[in-house]
């Protein structure tokens, strides 16, 4: 059965971090995804598998394509700038996402689980734009239709041409740092003075009923402990399964881990730090 096809893009700018030899292993249980690293890193990756592709570019270069197809010069002058050009891949980088059915921008700091699980073909059949959270657009995982309208679509926003020419960060890839006001229920309509971002963007094509989007939250997050990486899937308290687990606090925690080598089929991640086998 052909599944539609799926193709992350990622852009990482310097040396890797601690964390990525976890995201290039739980990229390769992902073997029907094909997972694309823009970079100026030459390193090379060990046990890197054929489904992630590098491809080397500078910021520069980004810079330079970015505001020739744009028709005005934007701002990319340090690498975390490119979040807010997320939701612009589709329409910056065709060559690269030519022939699948479906983009993402994505994150290294996140051990994937078992992502067709979650991402089923009947989700992809029936949705434009496939989200990780029930309350904003996540930046760590985002998929949209690779057709025009929706490599487009971050050009509904009033906001993008500010967004991308200045050097400020304004989150526009999620929601304008409404984090907390989403979480707690607000809408994002609440916020009208706001940096138009993609949430808005997104829930007011759908509220128009001009697209379909996909919002469910199935990730882990914060630094609960019980979470257990067992051959390609994420499963919490034993319970409970998620598509991936994103490490935005815990890397930070655990930033002087030694990463295990091999990385073995079972490994749990506690509080602290990444173990082998399970603390009792």
């Amino acid at each position: 059965m052909n599944h539609p096809k799926i193709a992350i893009l990622t852009c990482w700018y310097g040396v890797y971090p601690w964390y990525f030899p976890y995201f290039i292993h739980s990229c390769n249980s992902n073997k029907t995804i094909d997972f694309f690293i823009l970079t100026d890193n030459q390193q090379r990756i060990p046990n890197k598998p054929v489904n992630v592709k590098i491809l080397h570019k500078t910021l520069e270069e980004i810079k330079l394509t970015a505001s020739q197809k744009l028709g005005f010069t934007v701002n990319l002058d340090y690498p975390y700038k490119l979040c807010d050009f997320k939701p612009a891949y589709g329409f910056l980088f065709p060559d690269i996402l030519n022939g699948y059915d479906f983009w993402g921008h994505g994150d290294v700091d996140i051990v994937y689980g078992n992502v067709r699980n979650f991402i089923t073909d009947d989700v992809l059949n029936n949705y434009d734009v496939i989200n990780s959270r029930h309350d904003y657009v996540s930046g760590t995982f985002c998929l949209f239709k690779n057709i025009e309208q929706m490599n487009k679509l971050f050009m509904q926003s009033r906001d993008y041409k500010k967004v991308f020419s200045s050097a400020e960060h304004f989150c526009f890839d999620e929601c304008n740092f409404l984090f907390n006001d989403l979480e707690n229920g607000a809408s994002i309509f609440d916020f009208t003075d706001n940096i138009q971002s993609m949430t808005y963007v997104v829930r007011k094509a759908e509220a128009e009923g001009k697209i379909r989007a996909y919002f469910d939250f199935i990730i882990m997050e914060g630094v609960p402990g019980k979470i257990k990486w067992e051959n390609g899937r994420i499963i919490y308290k034993n319970k409970f399964e998620a598509m991936y687990y994103n490490l935005l606090r815990f890397k930070k925690e655990c930033r002087y881990h030694k990463v295990l080598n091999p990385i073995p089929d079972i490994f749990y991640f506690t509080p602290t730090r990444i173990l082998s086998k399970k603390k009792n």
